[in-house]
């Protein structure tokens, strides 16, 4: 049973434009409420903690991840600007049947969470954000962190050059599988050490191997692709993501600082921060389940009005 609800329960790609396609895996309940969830850089569809696919099967939840452009079977594409991403969720949501929905974003997938909860405050019921990036352009922005320190340097370079980058780094994943699992030790023994209990759990780290060897095995645009995109004004500004966002941040984020999260939240109208002590980057997925419960407040709160 275990297995089963590990595996997702429907994999597919939905056309989002003429000639444009994003991938997506669903777990849980196929007639529950909708729950997406939005991978972080890097990352793909299947990177969501066993605990949050349980949770789902066990709780009337349909739990769906979505590939960014350039990650596992997404037509590569890069956005404009963060809230651009919107208009591709509007499309698979209207496409499975989904109305109403939550979102969840992991780190990267933060900003494009808070773009789809901007453009879309009809039907975004509530948004969670673990550890996610800030902006680091105009009067919102703050410095700092990897974003800040690399990402806004290299971006104009990763412009020209970014789809070169990808298709060496797809095939680094190639060379690396029959290495992968020694790998990702490796990363472990080097990180954190809230980040290296977790990378050492087997649930997580067949969680990472599973998205790394079968999610993003094809391409591996999206991460030069967001680092572009995460540099540039994104299209909105925080003040207009009027629903309730809540957000969890470990205070020993090595990646995103612990005060961009603290920064973000004092610029939403509705926010919440949940610090988790000695956490770092990865902190929030190891909270999977205290976290859908959360969102499945959010949401019978939204329903009693």
């Amino acid at each position: 049973m275990a297995l089963d609800i590990a595996r997702p329960k429907l994999e597919g790609k939905i056309l989002v434009g003429s000639d444009r396609q994003l991938g997506f895996a669903e777990f849980g309940d196929p007639q529950g409420r909708a729950i997406f969830w939005l991978h972080g850089t890097p990352g793909a569809r299947r990177q969501i903690p066993v605990e949050a696919r349980v949770f789902a099967e066990k709780n009337g939840i349909r739990l769906i991840g979505v590939d960014r452009p350039g990650i596992g079977s997404s037509t590569p594409y890069e956005y404009h600007r963060v809230i651009d991403f919107a208009h591709d969720l509007r499309v698979i949501a209207d496409t499975l049947g989904i109305d109403k929905m939550e979102i969840i974003g992991l780190s990267g997938g933060g900003p494009y969470t808070l773009g789809c909860a901007a453009a879309m405050a009809d039907r975004v019921v509530a948004v969670g954000v673990l550890g996610g990036v800030a902006p680091t352009q105009g009067p919102e922005g703050i410095g700092g962190g990897l974003m800040g320190n690399v990402g806004l340097p290299v971006a104009p370079l990763l412009e020209h050059v970014g789809a070169p980058l990808s298709m060496v780094a797809t095939g680094l994943i190639r060379l690396i599988k029959p290495v992968a699992e020694p790998a990702l030790f490796l990363y472990a023994s080097i990180s954190p050490e809230g980040d290296r209990r977790l990378l050492v759990r087997p649930e997580f780290k067949a969680m990472f191997l599973d998205d790394l060897l079968n999610g993003s095995r094809k391409q591996l645009a999206a991460p030069f692709a967001d680092v572009v995109v995460f540099a540039r004004d994104w299209g909105f500004r925080l003040d207009e993501v009027k629903v309730p966002v809540r957000w969890w941040h470990g205070d020993a984020d090595h990646i995103v600082p612990f005060a961009h999260g603290r920064h973000v939240v004092g610029l939403l109208p509705d926010a919440e921060l949940y610090t988790l002590p000695g956490e770092s980057h990865l902190g929030g997925l190891g909270q999977a389940e205290a976290i859908m419960t959360a969102m499945v407040e959010q949401w019978d709160a939204y329903d009693r009005g």
